[in-house]
């Protein structure tokens, strides 16, 4: 009688272990697949959002320096030919 006894404590404790391994399966389970593209679509979504505001930036600075290196141009050329003009008159 002991053996049973003791195969039914071993038993309940199979069973008991299976549960629980179960329960934590389910709470560390991946995601579905549906979670898992939906996931995955709005990563891409920020990712892209992020490239363009960073190319918008960009093209800003690029305009602003481009913008600064025309008027230094100017400049310049209006104080070489200022000088130049006043010589042929």
């Amino acid at each position: 009688m002991a053996n049973n006894d003791n195969g039914a404590g071993i038993l309940v404790a199979f069973i008991a272990g299976a549960a629980v391994g179960a329960a934590v399966a389910l709470l560390f389970a991946p995601a579905t697949g549906e979670d898992a593209r939906e996931y995955l679509s709005q990563r891409a979504r920020e990712g892209r959002d992020r490239a363009a505001d960073a190319a918008r930036q960009g093209r800003e600075v690029l305009n602003r320096q481009r913008e600064s290196v025309t008027d230094a141009f100017d400049r310049a050329r209006q104080q070489f030919q200022t000088p130049g003009e006043e010589q042929d008159a």
